[in-house]
């Protein structure tokens, strides 16, 4: 019996005893000091009924019926007659919780842990729930290294039997690691080890990093770190005796120590196959990383395991087993291991379901599926489908599940729910670009029209030197087999001298139709017909090679462009990607026998490397090259390459890099362009959505040429700096900060370079 109801139990029972407690039948029950809960509850409780004779046994049973339910507490029994009279005093509810002096820890997901264990608005006070709460905050805080935390809880009474919970939080400082000492390390010297360590001594990215801030989560993760390390360079025997972690008396400064012992070094002896190998022993060799005579590696054995596994995976042993058996020599130092596959049933896709796709039509999905019904298990099939379908843009959110069929353990259900997004945007635009001024834009476009998975357009776009109205129509699915199709509009008005470019004025219009034919999984061949009508226009200050040009070949001209591409595209995602590569190379020639007859080429290669969970190093190459043939000497001035600024060399001014124009040195362009970028992407410390913010460092470096005979490495430009990019609910925004590091005095210099838009 709880003390409080042992207290209350004697006081009802003495004056009983006094007089020496007489049963007595119950021929009525009257409960009394109810407020918020209803006499039937207390009933349903109450082990005691009408009609039954109550003695001292029943007395405390019932007693102790009614305490056990945490509603109440007080609890006493008396006697009117042969009436019993049950007497009670509720427990408070608790009217409101107020939560202050957390930074660390968020209210709202702290209110709903609260929630989970009873504590919450509405809910019945109880003391030690209280307690218990304060200390989960404790350890809360301790496990991010705050140990000087204090909580302090009040309890205020208000009226109805209600109290308020204020809980105020003095998070203090979180303790710095000061110094971390590893003790027994021969092989491998502190520093060596302490660099595979996330936790670290106070360093000047600290602020940034946290790594100098205690967790014994992360130490917990350094330790397994240190385990792996010895292991995958063929210290079998390693072994941590002892981690000792002491706080200085202020609870600000953490001090660590690791005891170990590293062993002896083993090397392979022999690597053997073994088991169920239901695939021939030479596919599955090649994926063995490890061979006899190298030093032993857990992760190089680890990776092998994986391998065969995802191997068997794709040939339809989805629940295939690979054990690693290692048979170890102490005398020799050599191990022999052995890889024991057990593959399990083949195991086959019964059916494949589609969910959430209320406005997309069934088929848009079916038709990005790699994996077949009826066909064999293939995990990368299934997570490929996924990425198919994450890539479409039609979807917040793609998952996939693969349930075993009851009853059938070689049959599996792939079950895709998706989260559809708005595809249809009517969308007025404002915005300002340091190179193109005012930006005015308006369109109307749907990216899965009616839910089939094509794309529909009309826009309008105007800045200080380009307005475009344009309409655009494609059919990712023209035929069965992906082979896409699509046509489109336009009329196009552009202020060449607005564009940090030469004085003169092109106007044009035209259409397209083109074709997009995949020739595999990541290769796509594409094919564009366009006709062109171009109308050229000076002005008093226009360069020579304008005037030239237009008195040799006139001002109008009616082009028929083909284009032809292929690309390589293995990006995880076509925005802020972090791993894959684009590759493309494309060709456009005029069709002989019109106005204009010239060819322009372009190469280009976009390499992403993950480095770390936030560090991705990106490379990115760019090659363009112009020609004329037939009756023309050279390129088209307004076919020109450009280079400078954000997208190509950042720290110069848009388009001002190469050529210039002799007459009035503005920059005309070339036939001859290269650019290379390299780029270390993370996420910043202040927004833990990495997918719609992301900063980077950079390196730049291009120019343009007159031609490819003129290229000199020596004229190329290169720059350093720093960049943002902000794809803000209100529009992308993108900025950077660049040095030039070998500017000459005719450069245009800009160091700092941004684009701002905005929707509404």
């Amino acid at each position: 019996m709880r003390p409080t109801a042992l207290v209350l139990f004697l006081t009802w029972l003495l004056p009983l005893a006094a007089h020496a407690f007489t049963s007595f039948v119950v021929e009525d029950i009257r409960v009394e000091g109810l407020q918020r809960i209803s006499a039937g509850t207390v009933f349903n409780y109450l082990p005691v009924k009408t009609g039954e004779t109550l003695d001292e046994a029943r007395s405390e049973q019932a007693i102790r019926a009614l305490f056990r339910t945490g509603f109440f507490q007080d609890v006493q029994l008396e006697r009117d007659g042969s009436v019993l009279v049950v007497s009670l005093v509720e427990r408070p509810a608790i009217s409101s919780i107020e939560i202050s002096g957390n930074k660390d820890i968020e209210s709202e997901p702290l209110l709903d842990s609260l929630k989970q264990i009873g504590f919450a608005e509405g809910r019945v006070f109880n003391r030690s729930l209280l307690e218990k709460v304060e200390q989960e905050l404790r350890v809360q805080y301790f496990s991010r290294g705050k140990y000087g935390v204090k909580i302090t809880t009040t309890v205020t009474p208000l009226e109805r039997n209600r109290v308020g919970i204020t809980i105020d939080v003095s998070e203090g400082k979180a303790a710095r690691i000061r110094q971390i000492n590893i003790v027994g390390n021969e092989v491998y010297d502190d520093e060596t080890l302490l660099d595979e360590f996330e936790l670290s001594t106070p360093t000047l990215l600290s602020f940034y990093t946290g790594k100098d801030q205690y967790s014994k989560r992360k130490l917990a993760g350094d330790l397994e770190t240190l385990r792996s390390f010895y292991l995958d360079r063929g210290y079998l025997n390693f072994n941590i005796d002892s981690t000792q972690v002491s706080i200085t008396p202020d609870k600000q400064d953490i001090y660590i120590t690791i005891n170990l012992q590293e062993g002896a070094q083993y090397r392979i002896k022999e690597v053997r196959l073994s088991g169920d190998l239901v695939v021939d022993a030479e596919e599955l060799f090649p994926l063995v990383g490890v061979n006899a005579g190298e030093i032993f590696s857990r992760k190089r054995v680890s990776d092998t395991v994986e391998r065969i596994s995802e191997y068997l995976g794709n040939e339809g042993y989805a629940f295939a087993n690979v054990n690693t058996i290692p048979d170890v020599d102490e005398e020799s130092k050599e191990v022999q291991v052995t890889f024991f596959v057990d593959p399990g049933k083949r195991v086959y896709v019964r059916r494949i379901d589609m969910r959430g796709n209320t406005k997309t039509r069934d088929e848009v999905l079916r038709r990005e599926m790699r994996q077949m019904e009826r066909g064999w298990f293939s995990a990368s099939a299934v997570e490929r489908s996924r990425t198919r379908l994450d890539r479409l843009g039609f979807f917040e959110e793609v998952n996939v599940e693969t349930p075993a069929v009851p009853g059938a353990p070689d049959q599996v259900d792939v079950n895709f729910s998706v989260k559809e997004r708005p595809s249809g945007n009517l969308i007025l635009g404002v915005g300002y670009a340091q190179s193109s001024g005012l930006l005015l834009n308006a369109s109307v476009s749907q990216n899965n029209f009616l839910g089939t998975g094509k794309r529909l357009s009309v826009n309008f776009n105007n800045s200080d030197y380009d307005t475009l109205y344009s309409f655009n129509y494609s059919n990712p699915y023209y035929t069965i087999d992906g082979i896409s199709r699509g046509f489109g509009a336009f009329y196009r008005e552009t202020d060449a001298a607005e564009a940090n470019i030469a004085e003169y004025n092109v106007d044009s219009f035209g259409g397209n139709v083109s074709h997009g034919i995949p020739i595999s999984e990541f290769n796509q061949i594409r094919l564009n017909v366009e006709y062109e009508h171009i109308e050229l226009g000076t002005t008093i200050i226009s360069p020579f090679i304008v005037e030239d040009f237009i008195n040799a070949e006139g001002d109008t001209f009616d082009t028929l462009k083909l284009t032809g591409s292929w690309s390589y595209d293995s990006r995880n995602r076509a925005i802020f990607a972090d791993r894959g590569t684009l590759q493309s190379v494309s060709a456009e020639v005029t069709v002989p026998g019109l106005d204009l007859q010239y060819y322009k080429l372009n190469l280009r290669q976009q390499v992403f490397l993950p480095l770390t969970e936030l560090f991705t190093l990106s490379l990115n190459a760019e090659i363009g090259y112009g020609g004329a043939y037939g009756d023309f000497d050279a390129l088209p001035f307004f076919e020109n390459f450009f280079a400078g600024g954000v997208r190509t060399v950042r720290g110069w001014e848009d388009n001002t890099l190469g050529p210039r124009d002799a007459r009035f040195n503005d920059p005309i362009g070339g036939a001859f362009k290269t650019v290379g970028n390299v780029e270390l992407i993370f996420p910043p410390p202040f927004f833990a959505d990495s997918n719609s913010f992301r900063m980077l460092g950079f390196f730049d470096i291009g120019n343009v040429y007159e031609d490819v005979d003129d290229f000199d490495a020596n004229e190329l430009r290169y720059s350093v700096g720093v960049g943002a990019t902000w794809l803000s609910p209100l529009g992308a925004l993108t900025f950077s900060l660049a040095q030039p590091l070998n500017d000459e005095p005719e450069d245009d210099v800009q160091v700092f370079q941004f684009t701002v838009g905005t929707n509404f």
